[in-house]
C-alpha cells in the first residue's frame, strides 16, 4: 500500500478531524484542572497534560492487539456483556461526572475555608488526575482510530498533528474558560455530559452506536456554546462574577 495513496490521506484528514474534535473534550478538562494551580505553572501542566495524551495514545496504537483484546466481553452484568474496555469506559464515565459536579460545586457553594485549602492543589496531584482522563479518552479516540484505518503511519500522524492543534489553542481556551464563569460552569457541564455518554457507551454501547446519542450530544453542547456566545456578544459591558477558587500567583 502506497504511504500517500489516495486513500491512506483521506483517512487522515478524516482521522485528524476526529481527533480534534475528540481532543477538546480532554483539553477543557486540563484547561479547568490546570486553573487550579498557581499562574506560572499553569502553562507547564497544559504542555504536560497534551504531551501525555500524546504519549498514551501512540502506547495504545502500537498495542492493537492487546487493544482489540479489551473489546471482548469478559463478564456478564445485567444481561450486558462487558469487555476491558467497557469498564474503562464506565470508571472513567463515573470519574469524570463525580470530579465535574465537584468541581462546580467548588467553584459556587464552598467556604472560604475549602477554598483556600484546593487552591493549593499541587502540581503532582493535577497531573495524576489528567493521566486518568487521559487513558479514558484515548482509548476511546484509539479504538475508532482503529475502526476507521489499521495504517500506524496514517494513525500516528493523525494523533501527532491533532496534539500540535490542540497545544497551540490550548492556552487561549484555558484563559477564555477562566475569563468567562459561565464559560467555565458550561464546560463542566459539557463534560458530565460525555462522562454520561461513558457509562452509556460502557454499558450499553451498542444501543449508543445505533442510536447516535454521540452526534446529538455534541450537537447541543455546541449549540449551548453559540447562545453563550451570543449572551457574551449582548452583556460584555457587564462585570462578570467571580468564582470561588480563583487560582493565587505566586
Amino acid at each position: 500500500m502506497e504511504l500517500f495513496s489516495a486513500e491512506n490521506l483521506v483517512a487522515l484528514l478524516t482521522l485528524l478531524m476526529l481527533e480534534i474534535v475528540l481532543g477538546i473534550d480532554n483539553v477543557i478538562f486540563i484547561a479547568i484542572l490546570s486553573g487550579k494551580l498557581p499562574q506560572n505553572q499553569q502553562a507547564r501542566a497544559r504542555t504536560t497534560g497534551i504531551s501525555l495524551a500524546v504519549i498514551t495514545r501512540i502506547l495504545l496504537l502500537l498495542s492493537i492487539t492487546w487493544i482489540m483484546r479489551l473489546t471482548e466481553p469478559f463478564i456478564a452484568l445485567g444481561g450486558h456483556g462487558i469487555s476491558g474496555r467497557d469498564l474503562i469506559l464506565l470508571v472513567g464515565g463515573l470519574f469524570l461526572i463525580g470530579k465535574s459536579t465537584f468541581e462546580i460545586h467548588e467553584k459556587l457553594e464552598s467556604s472560604e475555608h475549602s477554598r483556600i485549602a484546593t487552591v493549593a492543589a499541587s502540581f503532582a496531584s493535577v497531573i495524576v488526575q489528567i493521566i486518568l482522563v487521559d487513558i479514558v479518552f484515548s482509548l476511546d479516540s484509539v479504538i475508532t482510530a482503529v475502526g476507521i484505518s489499521g495504517n500506524l503511519w496514517v494513525m500516528v500522524p493523525a494523533v501527532v498533528i491533532a496534539a500540535g492543534v490542540m497545544l497551540f489553542f490550548a492556552g487561549f481556551i484555558s484563559g477564555f474558560v477562566e475569563r468567562h464563569p459561565t464559560m467555565k460552569i458550561l464546560a463542566l457541564a459539557f463534560l458530565i455530559l460525555i462522562g454520561f455518554l461513558l457509562v452509556l457507551e460502557g454499558w450499553l454501547h451498542e444501543a449508543v452506536s445505533e442510536l447516535h446519542l454521540k452526534n446529538y450530544a455534541y450537537f447541543a453542547m455546541a449549540f449551548s456554546f453559540a447562545v453563550e456566545l451570543v449572551n457574551l456578544r449582548l452583556r460584555k459591558s457587564h462585570e462578570p462574577v467571580t468564582l470561588k477558587n480563583r487560582p493565587i500567583s505566586r
